[in-house]
């Protein structure tokens, strides 16, 4: 029996990498999904790719305006959200000292006030309804600690772990589990980027520090984002009711806790 069968749910930055391969495994198993995305043209190609019981909705998780409109338009399509998969975020990097402040306000308005507003948006639904609901929140390794460029970032997905505790233990008296997981280093166009800024800060060749960060991996390579899929169908599925307030490393090794 598919684990998922007759749930909906909203997945945000799911046009592409590991918030496509959420929406991908969730059809498999049952669900009915909104692929949003601030590309909206890239959530129509996505959804059109899965079929019809994906849906693509633009929502742009920086603004309240853009959370508000993306969660109605998920509501409207699908009739309910059970689910809802915080996936949507940004990532940069920099020394202590050449921290910009636009690029702060940036990583924090997407990263955490994206999070903790749509995750409330979704959880106020949830409540009107009478919904049971499942919000799976995308933190990070790198919340766990520190890193010498990665100060914003690292502190952004921190602020997500400490999120998912507080909210899990606020709303499950409402019957709405909230969980996250923690991925390692997971392979996807976004490490063009990600290696671009090491390339800058450390000298490093292009590709040195994604072939480094990969050996590094107890497991042996870099995560895909096939590898996340099961933890983020396990914490939607009924097999998770009474997990609350947990944030999963799914990371090949790199973290124990």
């Amino acid at each position: 029996m598919m684990r998922l069968s007759g749930k909906t749910a909203l997945i945000t930055g799911a046009a592409r990498g590991i918030g496509l391969a959420f929406a991908r495994a969730y059809v498999a198993e049952g669900a009915r999904v909104a692929i949003a995305d601030i590309d909206l043209a890239r959530a129509r190609n996505a959804a059109s790719e899965i079929g019809e019981a994906a849906v693509a909705v633009e929502m742009d998780v920086a603004t309240e305006t853009g959370v508000d409109a993306g969660v109605s338009a998920a509501i409207a399509a699908l009739g309910r959200i059970d689910i809802l998969i915080n996936n949507a975020a940004i990532f940069t990097a920099a020394p202590i000292v050449e921290i910009d402040r636009d690029a702060y306000r940036r990583v924090f308005d997407i990263n955490f006030g994206g999070t903790l507003f749509t995750l409330q948006a979704v959880a106020r639904h949830m409540i009107d309804r009478g919904i049971k609901g499942r919000i799976i929140n995308m933190a990070s390794q790198a919340g766990r600690r520190g890193e010498p460029l990665v100060a914003v970032y690292c502190a952004s997905k921190a602020a997500v772990i400490s999120l998912t505790q507080s909210a899990g233990l606020d709303l499950i008296r409402h019957g709405i589990n909230v969980n996250a997981i923690s991925p390692g280093v997971v392979d996807g166009e976004h490490w063009d980027g990600v290696d671009a800024f090491f390339a800058r800060y450390e000298g490093k060749a292009p590709g040195q520090k994604k072939a480094e960060v990969g050996a590094a991996v107890p497991f042996g390579r870099m995560g895909v984002p096939e590898d996340l899929t099961g933890m983020a169908v396990f914490l939607a599925s009924d097999e998770a009711r009474y997990v609350v307030a947990q944030t999963y490393n799914v990371d090949g090794g790199q973290w124990m806790s």
